[in-house]
């Protein structure tokens, strides 16, 4: 058995390690704080920063924040990355040890930063903030074309949507972005919802749940909540990469599709067998280091004009 095939049983039947015999169920009254603590404990196992990285710690706007500088990066060129957590956690501590790896990986300094989180800060919240990051860049020196969004799941989602948020405001827009796992539509309207969750680590309805924080008083198809819904035409150029197996694979895979239709430059990755986020778990095995690799490349590309 291939090493993919052995993490990805270990994660589809992680409640059976944990004396289950039937995965966790979310609902309303789920302990969205006991969810954060189990994501911060999760992360320790992924914690440790690579050598040649460098943390440097700041606020921007109030907002807690982190440069994750690889030994010989060019100053000019960054990634603002955007944490998942499904907009309800998520932090720099608990992924430090992912993006870390990514600003390694592409030896390009990260910018990670802590966006206010459902549900006690629900839509727009989290947008506002990170268009407040990117503002706060352009205000420091950086130049829109030197600047690369990324992120993963529910990153993945928010950095499409703050895309589509500095197009409504009029700024200029990054030089490319790089969506993990994106989720797209908070209405969980995709078959994929149904048809995946058996073969996803993720609780039953946990993406609902997590919508309904996130969303509040909101509507789920308002594009700015689910860019899927969106006018995409004028966005730059795109990279998005979902596991099949996933939950979320129809919102890559259906806002790939509708982009393209759009004039949108973007590319889809579909990962056979693939669980969430997958390539953040480079090196750990060969799908996960060639999704990583090809990511690379397109960063590469986009931000410093080499063909990979």
């Amino acid at each position: 058995m291939k090493k993919s095939q052995i993490f990805n049983f270990l994660m589809r039947h992680g409640h059976l390690l944990q004396g289950r015999l039937k995965k966790e169920v979310f609902d309303s009254n789920t302990s969205i704080a006991g969810f954060r603590d189990r994501c911060e404990k999760g992360a320790s196992r992924y914690s440790k920063i690579p050598n040649g990285v460098t943390v440097r710690r700041l606020e921007i706007e109030g907002m807690n924040a982190e440069f994750l500088l690889p030994d010989g990066c060019d100053a000019d060129k960054l990634i603002l990355y955007v944490h998942g957590g499904g907009y309800v956690s998520g932090s720099c501590n608990d992924h430090r040890g992912f993006v870390s790896k990514f600003a390694k990986f592409t030896g390009v300094q990260n910018l990670l930063y802590e966006y206010r989180l459902a549900p006690e800060n629900p839509f727009p919240a989290a947008l506002d903030d990170s268009v407040t990051v990117y503002k706060w860049l352009l205000s420091s020196g950086y130049q829109p074309g030197n600047i690369l969004i990324a992120g993963e799941s529910a990153g993945g989602g928010l950095c499409l949507a703050t895309l589509l948020a500095l197009k409504d405001q009029s700024l200029p827009t990054p030089a490319a972005a790089v969506a993990i796992s994106p989720w797209t539509d908070l209405s969980c309207s995709s078959d994929s919802y149904k048809t995946k969750n058996k073969l996803s680590p993720a609780p039953l309805n946990s993406w609902t749940v997590f919508s309904s924080h996130y969303v509040g008083v909101d509507r789920a198809v308002n594009p700015l909540i689910s860019p899927l819904f969106g006018d995409l035409k004028g966005l730059p150029p795109i990279f998005i990469n979902s596991g099949v197996d996933d939950e979320l694979y129809e919102d890559g895979e259906k806002f790939y599709l509708k982009a393209k239709d759009a004039g949108v430059d973007i590319q889809f990755r579909a990962g056979r067998g693939m669980l969430h986020c997958y390539p953040l778990l480079a090196p750990m095995f060969r799908e996960a280091t060639e999704a990583m690799d090809e990511i690379v490349g397109f960063v590469q590309k986009h931000l410093h004009g080499q063909q990979v």
